[in-house]
């Protein structure tokens, strides 16, 4: 009995330790398919849910090299901004970057193509990369925007992949709206001033002496809703530049407006698409910039809550986020030399936010393929 039990015992490990070949019924119609043995197992080819996450999983590329290191070529470039401590409301958006980043996942370069175009902007001219992050301390304000100038003159700085267009171009994935101001004085080096198409519930041309807290110091007036009116005082940007999607109360109700005419802007408040249309909106947004070089700045707060909750500064009324990518869309031809999309905070674990916030990225990346900017 007991050596019967002691065979048994060993039968049975023996089983434990033998790989069992896992084969289904066939398939009504379809041949079974064949059981292929380890070695012939592909696993060389990638998966959208594994490895680093970058943006659409392009190719991470250290643009932010030091002197002497080979760096790879590109033609457009995603760089995060992971910065927060500018904002008036709800911080958290230091993860806006690791968010639009997750939001991206299930793009996946070979299989994108449009279904509105048939095109497919990862398959075009441009090399497109995700470079990582800039390296932006969170204890100091000052010293974090110097560090992402220096991220944006570096990453803009390299030759562009192609011949024709040597000036590569930047999408940032913020963080809060501070960070528009280092992207707009990398821009000004290469392209001059340039007309700013504005997307968002706010005006941010706040004067900083007037913004809560902007009067205390020179330190606290640099902040998410005064950065446009710095952005005018160092003469970043053309008197051509639109606000679209505003709907927020205002600090002063004429002083305001005075202000934002002065720093260059007109505006397209949230509900005048229920008058005009999406098509009147791309219509006053075109007629505005004209044939000026254009910045597109999209917080996701143009969005209404109910499209984008993770926002920090929420504003009912706004707008629907198929109506906002169907106004991006119709900006086609326009000479977008940069572009930023600020984003998200506390999404729900339906992630609606960095869902919205990835697809408005590739919205831009399509303006920016499809109309190439030379240098100045």
């Amino acid at each position: 009995m007991g050596v019967l039990y002691l065979i048994l015992i060993l039968l049975h490990l023996h089983l434990l330790g033998a790989a069992r070949d896992i084969t289904f019924p066939p398939v009504s119609g379809y041949a079974q398919q064949p059981v292929f043995d380890q070695g012939e197992i592909d696993v060389s080819t990638g998966s959208a849910f594994l490895g680093l996450t970058t943006y659409a999983n392009l190719p991470y590329v250290h643009c932010l090299a030091g002197k002497g290191e080979e760096v790879e070529k590109y033609d457009i470039a995603i760089l995060g901004a992971p910065f927060d401590t500018g904002v008036t409301a709800r911080p958290g958006a230091r993860f806006g970057p690791r968010g639009i980043r997750q939001g991206s996942q299930r793009i996946v370069p070979e299989d994108a193509w449009n279904i509105y175009t048939g095109d497919n902007v990862f398959f075009d001219w441009a090399k497109i990369v995700d470079c990582g992050d800039a390296p932006l301390t969170f204890l100091d304000n000052t010293v974090a925007l110097k560090q992402l100038d220096a991220s944006h003159k570096i990453v803009s700085g390299r030759p562009g992949n192609s011949s024709d267009y040597p000036t590569p171009r930047i999408i940032t994935l913020g963080g809060d709206h501070t960070t528009t101001l280092s992207a707009l004085r990398s821009i000004y080096t290469h392209f001059g001033e340039v007309s700013v198409i504005h997307f968002d519930s706010h005006l941010d041309t706040w004067d900083p002496k007037v913004l809560a807290g902007g009067g205390i110091s020179h330190y606290a007036g640099v902040n998410h809703g005064t950065f446009l009116h710095i952005a005018h005082e160092e003469g970043l940007i053309r008197n051509t530049s639109v606000h679209a999607g505003i709907r927020a109360p205002m600090v002063r109700p004429r002083g305001d407006l005075k202000n934002d005419v002065r720093c260059g802007f007109d505006i397209v408040k949230a509900r005048e698409i229920d008058r005009v249309g999406v098509n009147g909106i791309i219509q006053k947004l075109k007629k505005r910039v004209g044939e000026s070089p254009v910045y597109i700045s999209v917080d996701i707060d143009v969005l209404d809550p109910a499209f984008a909750p993770a926002t920090g500064t929420a504003e009912v009324g706004g707008w629907s986020t198929r109506e906002l990518l169907s106004i991006l869309d119709g900006l086609s031809g326009l000479r977008v030399v940069g572009a930023d999309v600020v984003a998200p905070v506390y999404d729900n674990v339906g992630e609606t936010t960095v869902l919205a916030a990835a697809e408005v990225v590739q919205s831009l990346l399509v303006l920016m393929v499809e109309t190439p900017v030379a240098k100045r």
